[in-house]
């Protein structure tokens, strides 16, 4: 994890902000050390007495900066594969599928150095946290060199996202990921040589402790999936597609679902990514361990992966997330609003979601007291949003990440409107490095 904030104050008022779940007007913050000393709103309606003194709304010595528009806490992105950002406008070109896909992204991965995926890195975290991302968990399985033999550091690669994400200025959760298998116990073919490590033990020798993930149940023997017990955070992919499940079927017995709960893995010290295409007795299974499920819809919506039950996996338990995976899209608002859109698709009716519930799966962290300072402050006036009501309507059924006018990381301001068309230069530079022109 990367660890921003430290030895420093400041203070900022808020024209609008998110706290405790509504909107308060005149929201003075004071930040010490990278959490949050400090939060008065002017308009607070708290009425128990230990709280009336907080209704006094003061300004610190130094008078703080004003932040117009509505700031929310900052939005976490809960899977990432941060090279995928390559493919973006290259491979929605042809048709397919999630297979062909597969295939345009295995050539990008065969040609990524530690230098080469540094730069990409940066560059897309940067894209990142100018979308409002204040933190992001990257699943990382490009280990070796592409014919599958160690860098001189063997971590080379994971040290090239962590040091990107530093000068990004997003919290990093390094995920080591496990990946042995091109499809349940046969030998890794082309490029899934550089995945992997050979066996599970071998991959907990050079990934040491810390957060994890299994990439599949497809990518992971089942005779191996016990060096994963204990492990937190763990996250792995999970029924993406109908022919995992049917694979799994074939191999197992039992549903990838299943799998991970026999195997004692699944909790709320995991997280399943897609949870796409599942059982009645999947998701009970999911929620009655209280695993978290990461949904990326326009990851999903690209892909052709299909529409997943997000809203019964929320009733049945589970804690949603969401990510921006495959990054042929890179924004938060995009990706909360995509719960609601795909279940009206998928039911034919509105209304699965509030605006609050949405912005509690975005925000996982609060703008309070003794919290990470993280903020995100949105334009309420641009063409996108104005007349929309300035609050949590707006900014998750009008805003886009093109609204988003400064994001503050551990009381540290790393991004503002001005950084824009230079992050846009940052980007073009580094796919010009893996896409040279004809």
């Amino acid at each position: 994890m990367t660890h921003l904030g430290g030895g420093s104050s400041s203070s900022y008022l808020l024209e609008r902000a998110w706290v405790d779940g509504a909107v308060c007007d005149e929201v003075l913050v004071e930040i010490e050390d990278g959490r949050f000393t400090t939060v008065v709103p002017r308009n607070s309606s708290l009425d128990d007495e230990a709280s009336s003194s907080r209704r006094e709304f003061h300004r610190p010595a130094d008078e703080p900066s004003r932040l117009p528009g509505l700031t929310l806490p900052g939005l976490a992105n809960d899977h990432s594969h941060a090279f995928h950002r390559a493919l973006r406008g290259r491979t929605q070109r042809e048709r397919g599928t999630f297979w062909t896909w597969r295939e345009q992204m295995y050539d990008v991965a065969g040609r990524l150095t530690p230098d080469g995926y540094f730069a990409l890195a940066r560059a897309t975290y940067r894209e990142m946290v100018a979308a409002g991302y204040t933190s992001v968990s990257e699943f990382h399985y490009l280990h070796h060199r592409p014919d599958g033999s160690p860098h001189d550091h063997p971590n080379a690669m994971g040290e090239a996202l962590v040091a990107a994400a530093a000068e990004a200025g997003i919290r990093i959760t390094l995920l080591d990921t496990c990946y042995l298998s091109s499809g349940f116990g046969a030998p890794p073919e082309g490029v899934q040589r550089r995945y992997s490590d050979g066996t599970a033990a071998a991959w907990a020798e050079r990934a040491g402790d810390g957060p994890a993930a299994i990439h599949s149940v497809r990518a992971v023997p089942r005779d191996q999936l016990a060096v994963f017990r204990g492990r937190a955070p763990l996250h792995v992919h999970l029924s993406e597609q109908v022919a995992e499940n049917q694979a799994c079927l074939a191999a197992y017995g039992v549903t990838p679902t299943r799998l991970l709960h026999d195997e004692g893995l699944l909790g709320p010290d995991t997280t399943v990514v897609h949870a796409t295409h599942l059982t009645d007795d999947d998701i009970a299974l999911l929620g009655g361990t209280r695993t978290n499920v990461c949904i990326t819809p326009t990851t999903e919506r690209d892909l052709a992966d299909g529409i997943g039950p997000a809203r019964r996996l929320a009733e049945a338990g589970c804690r949603v997330s969401i990510g921006s995976d495959s990054h042929a899209v890179v924004d938060p608002f995009e990706e909360l609003r995509g719960l609601e859109m795909d279940e009206r698709l998928a039911t034919q009716e509105r209304g699965h979601w509030t605006a609050a519930e949405l912005l509690a799966v975005g925000t996982p962290r609060r703008i309070a007291v003794g919290e990470p300072a993280d903020l995100v402050t949105i334009d309420t006036r641009s063409p996108r949003t104005a007349g929309t009501g300035a609050d949590e309507h707006t900014a998750v059924y009008a805003a886009t990440a093109a609204d988003v006018t400064h994001v503050v990381v551990g009381g540290r301001p790393v991004h503002t409107a001005a950084d824009v068309e230079q992050i846009g230069r940052e980007l073009d530079r580094a796919m010009g490095d893996l896409w040279p022109a004809p």
